[in-house]
């Protein structure tokens, strides 16, 4: 007979019993065997639907594991140049990984060529190649060939520079803080944002998605921790009215008001289920992707209420972006609820820091951190691509020896047609 312990290691269970071999012999043996023997087969069957519906400790990983990196404006030098994209393709397959998030919308800008952002009286921030070619068809094309998948990535959300055409060309489009200030201050530096309430602001972040839907082959999109808004915002005039109109009370002075940041963070979810129903009517099997930032920052102060996204089901695949270096404070983020209940439903992963140009980061904290993600069951994106191995403390080659260790075998992700 067989037993598990807690490490699901099989061991067999010695029944000792006085006199066994050397006072009652083999008809001792048979005579108890042919007793017990429904019994034994009784403890098998009970044993085995408890391991069998024993949930372990460390979850299983989930139908397809995320094993993405982001392409950042940062690695815009490498993405005009075809040669350098076929390289970087290359060594990212052989390094096993299985997703690309190239951004297309930063700073105001977008980076393709777009009829939605031209009728707007906004240039694109880079137009081609450097051979003339579209550096994002150019993008897919090489990464289809080699097995990977390409999902855009919406960086700015609603987010944009005070100096930008969009700001300059489109000004009532913006909301402010009670003071009727409107900027504040990101990691991308001054910023104002698009007010996600308005509906002309909405159907210009949907006809952008739309556009690149349906213009490019890529496998979905992607909208991060700035398809939100700062919680000290929605006081300009058209978010003031309609929330009077709808509740017949001034908006609160306390931006944090539970009702208030409610009421907003609603209104965001209710544009991004319209927002996915548009995009799944143009490319049903499109992966819609998300990489907020964890819930009770995301909800509390960005009004991004991510994990009701999920249980509305309009979210295909969900990265978290945990930038910590303390690997005690990396777990804990790693531990939370919202990220368990999450992978239950879909491909799950964690953002993680691979370096800045002014701030490497060194391969044993990439190394601990995948490792801490893979033992939950968690799939990885890293950020970004140039600070892999290039803005590195490590020469290149240890630190591609480094992530080839991470992702022995590979985990193909199955495209949309």
């Amino acid at each position: 007979m067989w037993v598990v312990n807690a490490s699901f290691k099989p061991m067999k269970l010695i029944f000792l019993i006085p006199g066994w071999r050397h006072r009652r012999g083999v008809s001792f043996r048979q005579a108890w065997l042919k007793r017990f023997f429904p019994i034994l087969v009784l403890i098998s069957c009970v044993t085995a639907l408890l391991v069998g519906n024993f949930t372990p400790a460390i979850a299983q990983l989930p139908r397809e594991e995320i094993r993405g990196v982001w392409m950042t404006n940062n690695d815009i030098d490498i993405l005009k140049e075809r040669a350098k994209v076929q390289d970087a393709v290359s060594q990212l397959r052989r390094m096993n990984f299985n997703t690309i998030y190239p951004v297309i919308w930063n700073s105001g800008y977008v980076m393709y060529p777009s009829a939605v952002a031209k009728s707007r009286g906004i240039q694109p921030f880079v137009l081609r190649g450097t051979d003339g070619h579209d550096i994002l068809a150019d993008l897919i094309n090489q990464a289809h060939r080699q097995g990977l998948l390409v999902i855009p990535w919406f960086e700015f959300g609603f987010m944009a520079p005070p100096t930008s055409e969009l700001v300059l060309n489109h000004p009532n489009w913006f909301t402010q803080k009670r003071d009727g200030s409107q900027t504040s201050i990101s990691a991308a530096g001054e910023v104002m944002w698009l007010n996600p309430f308005h509906p002309q602001v909405q159907q210009f972040i949907t006809d952008l998605v739309l556009e690149n839907v349906t213009q490019y082959d890529a496998d979905g999109i992607q909208f991060d921790d700035h398809m939100s808004l700062p919680h000290e915002f929605g006081y300009d005039p058209y978010t003031v009215a309609l929330y009077t109109q709808e509740t017949k009370n001034n908006p609160p002075s306390n931006p944090q008001d539970p009702a208030w940041v409610k009421w907003r963070a609603d209104k965001i979810t209710a544009f991004m289920v319209k927002l996915n129903q548009a995009v799944k009517a143009r490319k049903p099997k499109a992966i819609f992707s998300v990489s907020p930032n964890y819930y009770d920052f995301a909800y509390k102060f960005q009004l991004q209420d991510w994990l009701t996204w999920i249980r509305l089901n309009i979210v295909d695949e969900l990265i978290v972006q945990i930038y910590r270096p303390n690997l005690q404070n990396f777990i804990a983020n790693l531990s939370r609820t919202e990220i368990r209940e999450a992978q239950q439903v879909i491909p799950t992963g964690v953002g993680i820091m691979a370096g800045l140009r002014n701030k490497p980061v060194p391969m044993r904290q990439i190394h601990s951190q995948v490792r801490a993600a893979q033992e939950r069951g968690l799939g990885v994106a890293f950020f970004y691509y140039e600070s892999l191995w290039e803005s590195a403390p490590e020469e290149v080659a240890e630190r591609q020896a480094g992530l080839q260790s991470l992702f022995r075998s590979p985990a193909l992700r199955a495209r949309i047609e």
